[in-house]
């Protein structure tokens, strides 16, 4: 995964949305509908082309997971770029079930990597709490909870666990993958017309589960069978705890990718890759 294209051809960058209902997730697996599967079969048919040109993207969601604000990167073959450049937007969508859309092609600037240039991804997850479930014409993007949720006590417990830290808590372990993030953001808003509630969450990057598993440990703040304080408790023991619930992935939504000024974006490719540590302990 070089940060430096190859001779002869041209990194693109792709803006793109789907509802991931109907998806087995972001990465594409053999006998199951992706994403990155869809959008690869169809830039090879549009282009004509006999190789399939894989993409590189932003933050792997899970199977169920939305995006609004995804972003991925293909190294394409300079003549191919040139040859269709300007018709390959419009033949994309022409090509591409209506779930999933680029809503954006264009020549990525030097050094643009769509992972390790990022400096921040940001979700949000939804969930309404009214005793009658959630509006049916929202209910593929809302989770129901069965329970009444406080809003400010959630904020309170979100309020401790910002920052750098290992949440190995509340990731599912990869081998060799650090698990130390630094979480930016994470807070609730509930809206008043709708009933729905929604978590932002921020960071530089996620571990496999890691939104969802902080969410679960909110609800069961919110909802009056855990304090504030066990959350933050939870994470500070940095092993996983069997009463943090992942909660399902219907609610998730990827929302946003930030990048730095196109004259950094190298850099920050670079710096994303180093192993990280923590003051005073070990790598992961």
């Amino acid at each position: 995964m070089s940060d430096v294209v190859e001779p002869g051809f041209v990194r693109v960058r792709l803006d793109l949305a789907y509802d991931g209902k109907d998806f087995s997730g972001w990465a594409k697996q053999t006998g199951r509908r992706t994403v990155q599967g869809e959008i690869e079969d169809a830039l090879r048919t549009v282009t004509r082309s006999r190789r399939t040109y894989d993409l590189t993207v932003a933050g792997r969601t899970d199977a169920g997971v939305h995006a609004r604000g995804q972003v991925a990167h293909v190294d394409l073959p300079a003549e191919v770029w040139a040859e269709h450049a300007d018709k390959l937007l419009r033949r994309m969508a022409g090509r591409m079930a209506p779930d999933v859309r680029i809503r954006r092609i264009a020549e990525a600037p030097a050094g643009f990597n769509a992972r390790f240039s990022a400096l921040w991804r940001r979700y949000a997850y939804r969930v309404a709490d009214r005793p009658g479930g959630v509006d049916p014409l929202i209910r593929g993007h809302v989770l129901w909870h069965d329970r009444p949720l406080g809003v400010d006590v959630m904020n309170e417990a979100a309020a401790r666990m910002t920052g750098e830290h290992d949440f190995a808590a509340y990731c599912k372990k990869r081998e060799g993958a650090t698990t130390i993030r630094t979480l930016q953001k994470l807070s609730w808003v509930r809206d008043e017309a709708s009933g729905v509630m929604t978590a932002t969450v921020q960071a530089d990057a996620f571990c496999h589960n890691m939104v969802r598993a902080l969410i679960g440990a909110a609800l069961f703040v919110g909802d009056g069978r855990r304090p504030a304080a066990w959350p933050a408790e939870v994470l500070a023991a940095r092993v996983r705890d069997p009463g943090v619930h992942v909660v399902r992935p219907h609610g998730l939504t990827l929302e946003e990718v930030a990048y730095p000024a196109d004259e950094l974006l190298a850099a920050r490719a670079v710096e994303s890759r180093n192993v990280r540590t923590l003051p005073g302990g070990g790598c992961c």
